[in-house]
């Protein structure tokens, strides 16, 4: 089997549909023990016995946690950490956009709380596990829309005026961010970081921030369409030693300039830390 993952684990948050399902599928198919994070346990067990009957004897486990709540974060990074097995793919697909501002039980601003601060705690949680698994993989799941955002550092939740499609742009900036800062962070670990585009897919995100595109929806990609690239990052051979990138239609792309600076990521990463209640427990 073509990039095979026998013997390999992965998890990927956002699994009970859309692209993480479709992401999941392809995964398992190639003999990966698949952890799926969702956050409904119903939908989590209908996606579960969805791909053990795609993929016959897969190995398809479902860990639920709303990825809004770090509480709710440390208790998924807990249960994987405590499996004292190693992760050798981490893929941060869990996505969410809101027209009005929203708070989410620690008082942050949902869309930041979930898009940018989800993956980084989880990654930093998870970084024994990922290490453990040297060479092991983290794929975040980004978007085109970045090209249209900076990121406000003096209001970086929007409680000075909000726009739902603004916050989510940022967010997708915030992602691609995180992706070169954590890269250089855990180059020495053997753990890759890297950014996907999956293209303009029809699911439930997209349609709740631009309904109209539902009449345009047997035209744009499907979930298994726009898998295709965070698979890609996450199982290719040729891909092993690549860190730091941004990739669509399964190719590295230049991201827009906002992406690129270093002393952007690095001041975000400290935002980061301080929203997360880790700040002091940094150690590179």
């Amino acid at each position: 089997m073509r990039n095979g993952m026998a013997g390999k684990t992965a998890l990927v948050t956002g699994a009970s549909r859309g692209i993480g399902k479709a992401a999941a599928t392809e995964l398992a198919r190639r003999g990966a023990r698949v952890l799926l994070a969702v956050r409904d346990a119903g939908r989590g067990a209908a996606a579960a016995d969805e791909i053990r009957g795609r993929v016959p004897g897969s190995d398809v486990r479902v860990l639920v946690a709303d990825l809004s709540v770090q509480r709710e974060i440390r208790g998924l990074a807990g249960r994987v950490e405590e499996s004292g097995e190693p992760l050798d793919v981490l893929l941060l697909n869990a996505g969410v956009y809101t027209r009005r501002r929203r708070l989410t039980v620690d008082g942050i601003e949902t869309q930041l709380a979930v898009n940018h601060l989800a993956p980084f705690l989880l990654t930093r949680l998870l970084r024994q596990r990922l290490a453990a698994a040297r060479p092991s993989r983290v794929v975040v799941v980004s978007s085109e829309a970045h090209r249209h955002a900076r990121i406000p550092f003096d209001d970086l939740q929007g409680e000075r005026g909000y726009s739902g499609l603004r916050a989510y742009a940022r967010s997708k900036l915030a992602n691609l961010l995180f992706t070169r800062e954590a890269a250089r962070r855990l180059r020495g670990e053997g753990v890759t970081v890297n950014a996907a585009h999956p293209g303009v897919v029809a699911t439930n995100l997209l349609f709740s921030g631009f309904a109209p595109l539902r009449l345009l929806a047997p035209f744009l990609r499907t979930p298994d369409q726009g898998a295709a690239t965070p698979v890609r990052l996450a199982t290719d051979p040729e891909l092993a030693h690549v860190t730091g990138g941004y990739f669509m239609d399964g190719r590295e792309a230049r991201p827009a300039r906002a992406a690129l600076d270093d002393g952007d990521a690095k001041r975000l990463w400290n935002l980061s830390l301080a929203l997360t209640g880790e700040t002091g427990q940094e150690t590179t």
